[in-house]
């Protein structure tokens, strides 16, 4: 429940601090007093757009704090709401919003800075506000729907079908996307074997291109080659002057000497390790010379299979065979998909045909929970509509089908109403008045109360088009809500006024630099004197005084 509201610098308020309690309390003042500027605090408080505007003139900002007792159901709800968005919780909730003249905004929960999607999925468990734009939201099937759904108390149908839908919907998207898919690709596949045909026919080898290169670097230059290897042959192995002829002498004439000079013995064995290694190459250029021949028709062959290479790498734009491999690779791998493909949407719609029947068999059940609720909850509304002055009121909670499944379920839910006997029933938007819309959404928020269980309910001036009888009636039905939470009213009405356990009257008063808007608790007799005014007026009368202490007797 709402413990205390702090305003400062707000309108025509300078600073104001006001203690609420439990119970049914009324708040009273002239038109223009500036009763809707305390709604307009507590709207920030709740996530409203702010105004710059509203900030009182000469002011740098104004600051709006609210003391939240949370408690029942909507303590549970407020302890794991604090817990899922890492919220500091304690005994009290502290909501404070800031506005500066420039604009800016900031929001806070027990002092940590939250954002206003924050504040108003937290506060929409804490207190809520019913003002006459409001009775317009029986217009609205949608509002209706959700009013079917909290009577029906049905959270765990709900659920279930709101989870078999998203995945319902979700399967379906799924579906669509493979469809289009295997589409696309039915239209390339032709495209996609054609060039999958072409690279794998050229049978590619890994780093074929470097070794083509080379092959053609020698194709090209045999006659230097062969003139290469023929010289340094005849350099190493001639017999008159060779290099491998005077090592061998070298050696001869180094081992007579053997026995005089010591290091002969190891440059004889050099000598020996380079004869060795010349011999080597020179049998090795020896061989390849002898192999190696002009051949057009390879060195034709080896040309071609590069241009081929040269050609593929161009068309595909990639710079190495390696490429050209994964490329062959990945379309063999595209052609296998598509042709699975075929399966996959087979499958998927089967498994979409089964979770349909799960989505309408979740739906059937959240239809029947609305429609059980339907016909007592009209019943009920009809009695407490006759209490409020409509002695022949007629209202139909009507569940109608959509014809499709929604997000909110497969039903449509509205609310028909007379007000006279040989009225037929219609709409709501079609047939009530102002008074009566009035009267019907009190006595909605009166069903829906314990369901909800919202700790805090305030009505901002409902009780139009009401008078007499009915409005003492109105009067009891706020104040029996009262007995299980904290109710607020705004009214105009001394019958509503008089049943109100505490009174708060709001009025303004001028200083010497401009007019403030105050709010104060009234005592015993200064509610006699508030009540006797609502009845007579500013001249009040005796007869007025004794009206108003009758009211607050009954």
């Amino acid at each position: 429940m709402l413990r205390h509201l702090h305003i400062r610098n707000y309108a025509l308020i300078s600073a104001l601090d006001i203690d609420f309690e439990s119970g049914f309390s009324v708040l009273t003042g002239e038109t223009g007093a500036g009763k809707s500027i305390i709604l307009g605090a507590l709207g920030l408080i709740m996530g409203n757009r702010a105004d710059s505007k509203s900030i009182t003139e000469g002011e740098e900002k104004c600051v709006i704090e609210a003391e939240f007792d949370p408690n029942g159901k909507s303590g549970e709800s407020v302890a794991a709401f604090f817990k899922a968005n890492d919220l500091d919780e304690q005994p009290v909730c502290l909501i404070r919003r800031e506005v500066s003249v420039n604009g800016k905004s900031r929001a806070f929960v027990n002092d940590t800075p939250v954002a206003l999607n924050i504040l108003r999925e937290l506060t929409d468990m804490l207190i809520d506000i019913h003002s006459q734009h409001e009775n317009l939201l029986l217009r609205d099937d949608t509002f209706m729907l959700g009013i079917a759904d909290v009577l029906a108390g049905n959270n765990k149908e709900r659920d279930s079908y709101i989870d078999t839908y998203r995945r319902y919907t979700t399967m379906r998207q799924q579906l669509y996307a493979l469809q289009q898919r295997a589409a696309k690709a039915q239209s390339e596949a032709d495209y996609i074997a054609f060039q999958h045909k072409q690279l794998s026919e050229a049978r590619l080898q890994a780093d074929e291109e470097t070794e083509l290169g080379q092959e053609l670097q020698r194709l090209n230059h045999t006659e230097d080659i062969k003139s290469g290897l023929g010289l340094a042959t005849h350099l190493l192995e001639d017999e008159n002057g060779g290099i491998l002829a005077a090592l061998k002498e070298a050696q001869s004439s180094l081992r007579h000497i053997c026995g005089y000079l010591p290091e002969g013995d190891n440059m004889v064995e050099r000598l020996q390790s380079t004869y060795i290694e010349l011999k080597d190459i020179a049998d090795e250029a020896s061989r390849i010379d002898e192999r190696t021949d002009f051949d057009p028709e390879r060195l034709q062959q080896a040309e071609e299979r590069m241009d081929l290479l040269n050609t593929l790498m161009q068309k595909h734009r990639k710079s190495s065979v390696n490429e050209l491999i994964s490329l062959r690779d990945d379309l063999a791998e595209q052609l296998k998909q598509s042709e699975s493909v075929d399966e996959d949407i087979a499958a998927l719609q089967h498994e979409l045909k089964l979770q349909q029947q799960r989505m309408q068999a979740a739906a059937d059940a959240l239809s029947q929970s609305r429609a059980a609720v339907c016909a007592p909850a009209s019943t009920m509304l009809a009695d407490l509509l006759t209490r409020l002055g409509i002695a022949h009121a007629r209202v139909q909670m009507e569940v109608t089908p959509l014809g499709e499944c929604t997000e909110t379920g497969q039903d449509n839910v509205q609310l028909l109403f007379a007000a006279n006997k040989n009225q037929s029933l219609r709409a709501v938007a079609e047939v009530a008045s102002g008074g009566e819309t009035a009267r019907l959404m009190l006595c909605i928020k009166m069903l829906t109360a314990e369901q909800t269980g919202l700790p805090t309910l305030i009505f901002d001036e409902v009780d139009t088009g009401v008078s007499g009888e009915a409005a003492s009636n109105m009067g009891d039905m706020m104040r029996q809500l009262g007995e299980n939470r904290q109710v607020l009213a705004i009214t105009h009405l001394p019958q509503i006024a008089a049943k109100g356990t505490i009174h708060y009257k709001v009025y303004k008063a001028d200083n010497e630099s401009r007019t403030e808007t105050h709010i104060l608790r009234l005592g015993d007799e200064e509610r006699v004197r508030e009540i006797a005014t609502l009845l007579s007026g500013e001249n009040i009368t005796e007869a007025a005084l004794s009206n108003a202490r009758e009211l607050l007797r009954t």
